[in-house]
């Protein structure tokens, strides 16, 4: 199985970039998990939110096969514990899912292609937080769900 975290813009915050390191060092080989950057659409200023997010949503329909399992970090999404998490990530590898795609929206969210295409939406909070922030969040929540995942006494109940 293979997870990649599909973001638009880079995290240039150096110490959420040394935390994200500190995790992914972390993650098992055997989820293979990436980061994929898309830069930012050009002339994004200059462009209404509607069409930014078709540019931005061209951009992220680019990463992904159609076999691939498409889950969309959204304000609106669903909210699960970590122990929830974890077994939603172990209900995938025992599905013989190939690769998970996990994104992150611009700053105005996703198009309606991008969420035609999802098969699930998931919140990590209803707070808001900057999408340098979720980076880091949701790499933490895959270590953690591992570490469940092994029996490991990483998680407390």
């Amino acid at each position: 199985m293979r997870i990649n975290l599909v973001c638009i813009g880079k995290t240039d915050d150096k110490e959420i970039t040394s935390l994200i390191s500190y995790y992914l060092t972390r993650l098992p080989k055997h989820w293979n998990f990436e980061i994929t950057e898309i830069p930012d659409v050009k002339n994004a200023k200059n462009l209404s939110p509607d069409l930014l997010k078709k540019e931005e949503a061209k951009l992220f329909l680019n990463q992904m096969d159609k076999n691939d399992l498409v889950i969309l970090l959204d304000e609106k999404g669903k909210q699960f514990t970590s122990r929830e998490f974890s077994a939603k990530i172990d209900f995938w590898m025992n599905s013989s899912v190939k690769k998970i795609h996990i994104l992150i929206g611009g700053a105005y969210g996703f198009a309606d292609e991008i969420y035609s295409r999802a098969n699930e939406k998931m919140s990590l909070s209803k707070m808001t937080f900057t999408h340098q922030m979720i980076r880091l969040f949701i790499i933490e929540q895959i270590y953690r769900a591992d570490q469940i995942l092994q029996g490991k006494p990483y998680h407390n109940d």
